[in-house]
């Protein structure tokens, strides 16, 4: 059996004690299994990124930018074979990680500016021959603690920023699909990252709970659901570390009565059903106003019950399975309980079964309409290929539907209306909005982050957010000798 380490100190470490399996999705069969690491385990790859983060860190940013387009070239020139592992154990189509890898490296060109990043500020004369001046200097060592759903990216969009920051970076990956990590950690080292500055570290709530509670670890950036994003951030707070904590999701797109409706369907195909809906800007609430409900709904269910669903290999495939077996359980589930509650299930992609496949953990899409907001399925993200539909009587209940969810991570209206574009934009309590765009995933120079019960803490991802996250303020004032009056002064000093 094939046996998926750690990454210490720039090399493979096999590790010891407790392993858990993981899984092709589309075949159902135990591929390999990866090491869990105990916390003496963790505690020696944090002591082990410390002893190398000082040196990191007085190493010029321009330098440490050099290292980053070294990345971003390795990572370019070995994306496809990064995206296959993806699939292989998410199972995920080969086109959808390649594009997941395609965002991730943005996030690694934009921290090739990390000179420019981190220019401070200078004032000269704040005071009579007194200048000021502020920089900003890394935490140390920090970690990341990252998802099965996009077991590249978002790896990516932690790492480059804590380490062109001048961090060393503890990377705890998802134990579902492991090997990822260890590839991108790899093409770090060849790119001239020093030995200790990239670590991963394997693992499940033993690891993640080493993380939160080691001393030395500065900062936690984490993205999962909501409960365990909760824990992380009372956790790690509550041991003195910052904490970012990208949570879980329930994305509406509000389609009005004026929108291009066939623009619309292809947008929910998409946004509802691309990666088998485990993404967490993916839609999962379609809010139908006025009297576009039947006819949009006329046009999805046949699409949705056409769906093309196999291994992500296959490049025919327009969705794969999902992760695990038990995911595959939970999803179904959460369509039974939708027929029990009363939503009526237009199409139904529970008893699928694809010859040659028949172990995979594939499921068809689903598609539910007249779900209202009292609905479990309303209410709680599936993670899943479950689109559910409901009808607003006018923008402003379609609005209230929005902000009245206990998430807020992504929203998207498609709408001609540039004034009902504007006003939703404005008033929606979401963090990432689309005006004709399902998935508003901001670019690498913006920030990612939502509101409410999708986050927990203060700073959003990557973007000047990610800067502010992974380095603390220092600001000097300074007087030379020359003209210093003498005696001492028993008041607060003011600039005079």
């Amino acid at each position: 059996m094939n046996r998926i380490g750690h990454w210490i100190g720039g090399k493979a470490v096999a590790g010891g004690g407790r392993v858990g399996p993981v899984y092709n999705p589309a075949t159902g069969e135990q591929a390999a299994e990866v090491a869990l690491a105990s916390k003496a385990e963790v505690d020696a790859v944090v002591a082990n990124a410390a002893a190398a983060q000082a040196a990191w860190a007085a190493t010029p940013p321009l330098i440490r930018a050099r290292v980053m387009f070294k990345w971003k070239e390795l990572l370019e020139t070995h994306r496809d074979a990064i995206a296959k592992l993806i699939t292989l154990e998410h199972g995920k189509t080969h086109e959808d990680a390649k594009g997941e890898m395609v965002r991730g490296i943005e996030v690694v060109e934009f921290a090739c500016g990390i000179p420019h990043l981190l220019k401070g500020d200078f004032t000269p004369d704040v005071g009579r021959g007194i200048d000021a001046y502020s920089m900003r200097q890394p935490l140390g060592v920090v970690a990341g603690i990252t998802p099965f759903n996009f077991p590249g990216m978002i790896g990516l969009w932690m790492a480059p920023m804590a380490i062109a920051t001048g961090n060393a970076f503890v990377w705890k990956p998802s134990e579902k699909d492991p090997s990822t990590s260890l590839r991108i950690a790899e093409l770090a080292m060849e790119a001239g990252l020093p030995a200790g500055i990239l670590n991963v570290v394997q693992g499940d709530k033993e690891a993640v709970d080493a993380l939160l509670t080691h001393p030395t670890v500065q900062a936690i950036s984490f993205v999962g659901s909501t409960p365990i994003g909760e824990y992380v951030y009372k956790t790690g707070t509550a041991n003195g570390k910052r904490v970012q904590a990208l949570c879980g999701a329930k994305n509406h797109m509000v389609i009005m009565p004026d929108a291009d409706l066939d623009q619309a369907t292809d947008a929910l195909m998409g946004a509802g059903y691309g990666s088998a809906g485990e993404r967490c800007m993916a839609i999962s609430i379609a809010v139908a106003v006025g009297n576009v409900g039947d006819q949009l709904i006329d046009r999805l269910a046949p699409r949705v019950a056409k769906l093309k669903v196999g291994p992500g290999l296959d490049p025919d495939s327009e969705m794969g399975p999902l992760v695990t077996k038990e995911h595959l359980a939970k999803v179904k589930g959460y369509v039974d309980t939708g027929v029990k509650e009363g939503a009526k299930l237009v199409v139904d992609g529970r008893g699928l079964k694809l010859q040659g496949y028949e172990n995979g953990y594939f499921m068809g899409g689903c598609l539910f309409d007249n779900v209202t907001a009292d609905m479990k399925i309303y209410k709680e993200e599936i993670f899943g290929p479950v689109l559910g539909v409901v009808r607003a009587k006018n923008y402003a209940e379609a609005l209230k539907l929005v902000n009245d969810h206990e998430y807020g991570n992504g929203t998207a209206i498609f709408t001609r209306d540039g004034d009902a574009a504007r006003s939703f934009a404005n008033d929606v309590k979401v963090g990432m909005v689309g005006v004709n765009v399902p998935i508003p995933v901001p670019v690498a120079y913006h920030s990612f982050g939502g509101w409410k019960r999708s986050i927990f803490g203060d700073r959003n991802a990557y973007g000047a957010e990610g800067v502010g996250f992974y380095t603390k303020v220092k600001t000097t004032t300074v007087r030379w000798p020359t003209g210093i009056k003498s005696g001492a002064e028993f008041v607060m000093p003011t600039m005079k």
